[in-house]
């Protein structure tokens, strides 16, 4: 599997209960996998730099999805695929060399967003133009970046997948989102109240899923406008907007990939509760999260910097107020800029 960091760890851990040998792989390693003819080539990221290691793996017959990580790792391409197949995303268009600011805000108002085509995540790789500020478009973006139209959204979700070697389809519930300065930081899943929602996002997904003939998870993140759903971003792998799944399913996101790109059987999932995910950003580990009665913390084991995604906590439960309660015990142990993460979370399990 092409990626070491903290979704190969739990890609490796997901495999273990099935008896299947999930290898992550370090794309600049130096020691080049040796394949066997029946290994399974996968991913836990969009992108494949060209090094050593990406062509040995590239070149295996058993590559899951070769098709498909360069198409939806450039957003030029991804937004195409969605515009051939009808559905809902944001007018856009490429920036290239003919593009005028002035002509972005006659087509798209005064506020548009500029993504580089790849590399761009958690909010990087971004650029706003807003005609009330003058904005111009950056140097050395040109035919290197999109430009899509500023969405005013009510809510921010995001629909997982899976996709069997048989094409058979399996969704997970829609997922709440809070992103801040366009990191994800915290989810909600499932909400009765965007219960309704969920016949269309599987429609627009498994559409996805069957045109690109897709083998294991992939992830749809969406705004919610009203009653319409609006394409943001696809990606191809284990999500986390999905994390909540290794505390609140049957089967994790993490271990249905691994089923599909394997060949184990797969079941739908079975969702055991409502379920909270609270993302760890550059916060430094206390042990006493541990402590906290329904808390399930995972650590990533990586060094701390401002903003870095180091670790999670999800809450689980059955109908009582467990959730809630031990939502309000992290507040006491995390930085005083988790406490609007904290209350937003404890308002939509209220009312959910």
């Amino acid at each position: 599997m092409l990626g070491h960091g903290q979704l190969g760890a739990m890609l490796q851990h997901a495999g273990m209960p099935l008896n299947v040998d999930v290898v992550p792989v370090d794309i600049e390693s130096a020691v080049l996998p040796e394949l066997a003819d029946d290994d399974v080539v996968t991913a836990e990221r969009e992108l494949w730099p060209d090094t050593p290691v990406t062509r040995r793996l590239a070149s295996h017959p058993n590559f899951v999805n070769f098709d498909v990580f360069g198409r939806l790792a450039d957003r030029l391409t991804q937004k195409q695929l969605i515009d051939e197949l009808g559905l809902k995303t944001a007018p856009w268009q490429l920036v290239d060399d003919s593009l005028s600011v002035d002509a972005v805000y006659a087509a798209m108002g005064g506020r548009a967003l500029m993504k580089r085509r790849t590399g761009g995540y958690d909010g990087k790789g971004q650029h706003w133009l807003k005609q009330v500020e003058a904005s111009e478009i950056p140097d050395g973006w040109r035919n290197e970046a999109i430009v899509e139209q500023g969405i005013n959204f009510d809510e921010e979700m995001a629909l997982v997948g899976v996709r069997d070697r048989g094409g058979n389809t399996f969704f997970y519930p829609l997922t709440l989102t809070l992103q801040l300065d366009g990191v994800l930081t915290a989810s909600v899943a499932p909400l009765e109240r965007i219960a309704h929602l969920q016949p269309k996002a599987e429609a627009m997904l498994g559409k996805l899923l069957d045109e690109l003939d897709y083998v294991g998870v992939l992830a749809m993140e969406c705004f919610r406008v009203g009653e319409e759903l609006i394409i943001n971003e696809l990606a191809p792998r284990v999500h986390n907007t999905a994390h909540w799944t290794q505390a609140g399913a049957s089967v994790s996101q993490f271990e249905a990939h691994v089923r599909a790109v394997a060949g184990v059987p797969m079941a739908k999932p079975l969702v055991k509760g409502l379920n909270v995910m609270i993302n760890l950003l550059g916060t430094e580990l206390d042990k006493r999260w541990w402590a906290i009665p329904g808390a399930e913390p995972y650590w990533y084991g990586k060094e701390v910097r401002k903003g870095r995604k180091v670790g999670h906590i999800t809450f689980t439960h059955s109908g009582d107020t467990s959730l809630i309660e031990g939502l309000k015990a992290l507040r006491a142990l995390l930085p005083s800029r988790y406490e609007e993460v904290i209350d937003w979370a404890v308002q939509n399990c209220e009312m959910h």
